[in-house]
């Protein structure tokens, strides 16, 4: 089904395409790092039973500090997609409501609080985002059409907050919180004890997820929360709170924190997020991202972050082995998320961005559209320029301000550092045609040198 859709790249196709089910046991997760903790400790029999007995419903929550999910986000979705394959009932909750409020936990200051327009925007895109990686995982790695998978339920708490008088909440709802527990919540230990303390409204968070949870288990029969392990004070004190209103017992579990091996957090690219939304990460970056993962990281990321089994992973991890320059892991783990994330579509623009950099082809640049051109040379200065009669390759290096000075341009152009949509040009006098020199889409790739990339859009 992926060679039409591919072309050159089926060998790649083959790699994406994956009917991996996952086991309806899900502790079984563990043989893949995907689990740090459970709550409580030793309700693992319990919660097997549960497991095999029937569909059970599990929930995540996303609080909408940003207008889109980052890959982050993905470990605790990839998450949800596992409780789907197997059977299961995920629902992702959006924090319309909480979103006013800001989870403390692995912060160390209060977050900022956000205007109700841009709460409201950014619950429209994460849920965007959600439905765009479970409608890709659908289409493009389940496909497996003997077994149906059950839809995700993604709802926005702000509806059952609207209708609840706070009177009531802190009556009904606070009297089952102590002091002393939630005090020794380490988010709130950890802010307590510095410089710029906690308010009153992040201490209250906690409340607020442990409702949540109960309110999706009357609604839903909802027994499992899943969360980063940093959400273990939250999802506990809704384990409390459901045990103290309903006597029933629910469970959490938590998932390891990704860092790199420097300890930084995984999504950060120089202190900037990798989105989920192609608007703020092109297909291309996030692919890259990927594809850059180190040796000694991949093979953990593969077992997190695809869908590859086990026994498939160390097939991969032993071809690397044999060819370690071909990075054939890190390709499968690129080309799975760019496909989860970004669909098809997505896959194929990050190849052509991809050819456009590496292979230094004038007809890999012809494929791709503005935008992404910008997007492929993040960071390049874009200039506007109007194509008159006459223009020179010199006066175009300098009106784009590749040089400092003409007699730098001349010497640089002879000696064939310039180039014009990666074709060196070596005559400092040749006239810029709109048939030689500037793409379909009205743009001239310049480069001086390997790395100093310049854009030129044309007015015609």
């Amino acid at each position: 089904m992926y060679e039409s859709i591919l072309g050159s790249h089926k060998i790649s196709a083959l790699r994406i395409c994956c009917r991996y089910i996952s086991n309806r046991n899900i502790l079984k997760l563990s043989d893949r790092g995907m689990f740090q903790d459970m709550f409580p400790e030793s309700a693992a029999t319990d919660i097997l039973k549960l497991l095999k007995k029937s569909p059970q419903t599990v929930y995540a929550g996303f609080d909408p500090t940003a207008n889109s999910l980052h890959v982050g986000n993905l470990l605790v979705i990839i998450n949800l997609l596992h409780w789907q394959r197997g059977g299961h009932n995920p629902i992702a909750l959006l924090g319309g409501a909480t979103g006013y409020i800001g989870d403390p936990s692995g912060k160390s200051t209060d977050r900022l609080a956000l205007q109700s327009e841009i709460i409201q925007e950014n619950i429209k895109c994460l849920q965007k985002n959600l439905e765009m990686v479970f409608e890709n995982h659908k289409n493009y790695i389940w496909s497996d059409d003997t077994s149906k998978l059950n839809p995700i339920k993604i709802v926005n708490n702000e509806i059952w907050y609207r209708n609840i008088d706070s009177i009531q909440f802190v009556s009904e709802i606070g009297r089952n919180f102590r002091m002393g527990t939630m005090l020794l919540k380490s988010s709130v230990q950890s802010r307590i004890n510095s410089e710029v303390g906690m308010s009153f409204t992040e201490f209250a968070y906690q409340i607020f997820q442990a409702y949540d949870w109960l309110h999706l288990f009357k609604e839903y029969g909802c027994k499992f929360q899943i969360g980063g392990s940093d959400q273990m004070g939250n999802i506990t004190a809704g384990h409390e709170l459901i045990g103290k209103v309903t006597k029933e017992r629910v469970y959490g579990l938590t998932l390891p924190l990704v860092t790199t091996e420097e300890g930084d957090k995984f999504g950060k690219s120089a202190g900037n997020a990798i989105w989920l939304d192609p608007n703020k990460t092109s297909p291309y970056s996030l692919y890259q991202f990927f594809v850059r993962t180190k040796d000694s990281e991949v093979e953990k990321l593969l077992k997190l972050f695809t869908f590859y089994n086990l026994g498939e992973i160390k097939d991969i991890m032993n071809k690397h082995k044999q060819h370690p320059d071909q990075r054939y892991p890190q390709q499968c783990l690129a080309e799975q998320l760019t496909v989860l994330v970004h669909g098809k579509e997505g896959l194929e623009k990050a190849h052509r961005a991809t050819e456009a950099i590496f292979k230094k082809d004038v007809n890999s640049l012809i494929t791709l559209s503005s935008t992404e051109l910008e997007q492929v040379f993040d960071g390049a200065p874009v200039i506007k320029l109007l194509l008159s009669p006459g223009i020179t390759v010199l006066e175009l290096g300098m009106k784009a301000n590749c040089f400092s000075n003409e007699s730098d341009a001349m010497r640089i152009i002879q000696a064939g550092g310039f180039y014009i949509n990666h074709q060196k040009i070596k005559n400092f006098n040749e006239v810029i045609t709109q048939s030689a020199h500037i793409l379909p889409n009205f743009i001239s790739l310049l480069r001086v040198g390997k790395r100093n990339n310049y854009i030129v859009k044309w007015t015609i």
